[in-house]
């Protein structure tokens, strides 16, 4: 079963289109055209702002993310620098060294003994104040620092010994504070300059009473030169607000913002209300910056973050995703407003097309079913220049012509029937005839009148084969009978005037010929040859095969043809071998027996009736020299069997 492999089934979906009316099919091609190309652009579009988009706000985001690092490098650079000037600083030297003076077990050691035991109460004065105003020097010194950067909150030095000094920051109480978790860490970093971050659970604080989510902290130890030891500890608060300010006027679309965080994940700064309290370092790739999302607290976020490494904090860009989405949904909007737009004007140019090109072919359809119902007189009027009006016309004139062939069909049909009712009539006679003749034949035989007998019988024979019960096409032996019948009506006539023979090759006796294609030729030869000379006169019919053609000559010893009248013969034969015997006007055989009839006639009849039937390479030919006689040939198709329905057997 075709089905089963799904072949008839295309076939009739195949079909079926096929059979569509031409609008539909010009609609449905001209949708294709304009509107398919019109959704693949909007897609496209949609697309690639889509891509377009989302790579510009990256780009933009990881750029805004960039300067606030470089910001937030600037003022960590800065903090740096001031550690860096501190520990160079010969007061703040000599405060550090004091701190190395001390024993093992913590205490400070001087080369002066003790009040009260030594009595040298003036030398302790002096020392302590000369030590106070050295601490004034370091504490004016600080003072310029965050005079000079309004973002510092404080500096505190602290040396070996735990003792320190600042010009706004104080310890809460008498704890020692090399024991603080950030004075272990800087000594950790052995001299290295290190943020460690809000500060937690430390024993100091600030006259201004900064909260530990209000500030940053910074440290770095000042080590000896030469024997690396740990001399104290510079810590230096860097205030959030400058932070908060670099980062709070960046904003990412509606309520987007961007948060700063540690090495340890922890959010150094992060606005009022954050969409989230701890980034996570696993989604935070080694590359330095990328972007990733994900769905936290509900919402679809967009996280895009680049990473500092001189101060070890990576800047993260948050925003929900359905903030884009919206600018996205505008865009997206416009772009199907636009699709929308082409789509209907595609529609209706297809609609209008389709009608202004089916309208005048339905139309001119609708003619030409009212033609084939038998209305000829039915015409297409039109104005249009184009292929349809061009169509219109031909119709018209196919019209035309239709009705001038039925007009002349009807005439030729109404000359047949006339043609037909003559031929009736003239078969009369002739059966009349040769049954008359017959009667005579007999009749003289019982009388003993043969020469009346025998030229009774040849005329009946004449007129018999004449007939031939209406065909066309008879045996040559018919044939054959037929020109003898002829020949010795006319020896009897002329007597010792006229003598003939025939030749027929026993292999052809038995094809076909066309009929009374001998008798006309002959007739002249007698008439217009032997006639006209001195003496018996001799006619001499052969008939040969040669070349797969039936070939019969006639070859009579007459007068001749002169050369003029030859040339002028031979030219009508060719003329209606060129025209099929159209512009002949053929008369029936016979009628030409008078001496005054044109010499050419009976052989233009034959030479037309061959090539209307056979073709033009069939026909007659003749040649003559005057004085000596003339041959005409005739040359025939060989018919073996005899035809049912002839044929125009054309080369």
């Amino acid at each position: 079963m075709r089905n089963r492999y799904g072949k008839r089934s295309w076939e009739l979906r195949d079909f079926s289109l096929n059979n569509l009316p031409i609008r539909y099919k010009l609609i449905v091609h001209f949708m294709l055209i304009s509107i398919l190309p019109s959704i693949g652009l909007g897609v496209l579009t949609n697309w690639t702002v889509d891509r377009i988009i989302e790579r510009q706000i990256t780009d933009n985001t990881l750029q805004l993310i960039g300067k606030v690092n470089r910001s937030l490098e600037t003022y960590v650079e800065n903090l740096q620098n001031m550690t860096f000037f501190i520990s160079f600083n010969s007061e703040v030297l000599q405060f550090l060294e004091a701190g190395d003076d001390a024993g093992a077990d913590g205490s400070t050691t001087t080369s002066a003994e003790e009040p009260g035991l030594t009595g040298s109460t003036d030398a302790y004065l002096r020392t302590t104040v000369e030590a106070e105003a050295d601490h004034y020097e370091i504490r004016k010194f600080l003072q310029g620092f965050t005079t000079l950067y309004s973002e510092v909150a404080g500096v505190l030095i602290v040396n070996s010994r735990g003792d320190y000094i600042s010009n706004e920051m104080y310890a809460r109480t008498d704890g020692d504070l090399t024991r603080e978790s950030w004075y272990r860490e800087a000594v950790q970093n052995k001299g290295i300059f290190k943020i460690i971050g809000h500060p937690r659970n430390r024993n100091v604080t600030t006259h201004v009473n900064y909260k530990d989510s209000e500030v940053v902290s910074a440290v770095r130890a000042i080590l000896d030169p030469e024997t690396q030891q740990v001399k104290g500890v510079v810590l230096i608060d860097l205030k959030l607000r400058v932070i908060a300010e670099t980062a709070q006027d960046v904003r990412l679309g509606k309520t987007g913002y961007l948060t700063v965080v540690d090495g340890n994940g922890e959010l150094i700064y992060a606005p009022p209300e954050p969409y989230i309290d701890r980034v996570p370092l696993e989604r935070l790739g080694q590359d330095g910056s990328g972007t990733y999302a994900e769905r936290m607290g509900g919402r679809e976020l967009q996280f895009i973050y680049r990473h500092s490494p001189f101060t070890n904090w990576t800047t993260v860009g948050v925003f929900s995703m359905a903030e884009s989405a919206s600018e996205m949904r505008e865009i997206r909007f416009y772009v199907v407003s636009f699709v929308f737009v082409v789509c209907l004007l595609g529609m209706t140019a297809s609609f209008y097309l389709a009608h202004t090109i089916s309208r005048p072919i339905g139309q001119l359809a609708s003619f030409m079913q009212k033609a084939q119902s038998g209305d000829l007189t039915i015409r297409h009027w039109s104005d249009r220049t184009d292929e349809i009006g061009l169509l219109g016309r031909r119709f018209n004139a196919m019209l035309q012509q239709i009705h001038r062939l039925l007009s002349l069909t009807e005439l030729q049909e109404r000359q047949k029937r006339e043609a037909e009712l003559r031929s009736l009539q003239a078969h009369i006679k002739p059966h009349f005839l040769y049954n008359t003749l017959d009667t005579i034949h007999w009749m003289a035989r019982r009388k003993g009148a043969e020469d009346i007998a025998e030229m009774a019988e040849s005329l009946s024979k004449l007129f018999r084969i004449g007939l031939s019960k209406g065909n066309d096409i008879i045996p040559l032996n018919d044939e054959i009978e037929h020109v003898r019948s002829y020949l010795q009506i006319q020896h009897v006539r002329y007597q010792n005037k006229l003598d003939y023979s025939l030749h027929i090759a026993p292999e052809i006796r038995g094809v076909y010929v066309l009929k009374l294609i001998l008798q006309p030729i002959v007739e002249n030869a007698i008439y217009h040859g032997i006639k006209e000379r001195r003496g018996p006169g001799h006619v001499v019919i052969e008939a040969v095969e040669d070349g797969g053609m039936l070939v019969i000559s006639i070859r009579d010893d007459g007068k001749g043809i002169p050369a003029e009248k030859l040339a002028k013969l031979q030219k009508e034969l060719q003329a209606a071998v060129a025209a099929d015997g159209r512009e002949q006007s053929l008369e029936p055989i016979g009628s030409s027996g008078a001496d005054n009839v044109d010499q050419g006639y009976g052989m233009l009849n034959v030479q037309a009736r061959i090539a209307l039937t056979f073709g033009a390479r069939y026909g007659l030919s003749i040649q003559s020299e005057e004085g000596r006689g003339t041959v005409v040939t005739v040359t025939h198709p060989i018919i073996r069997e005899e035809p049912t329905r002839w044929e125009r057997m054309d080369s």
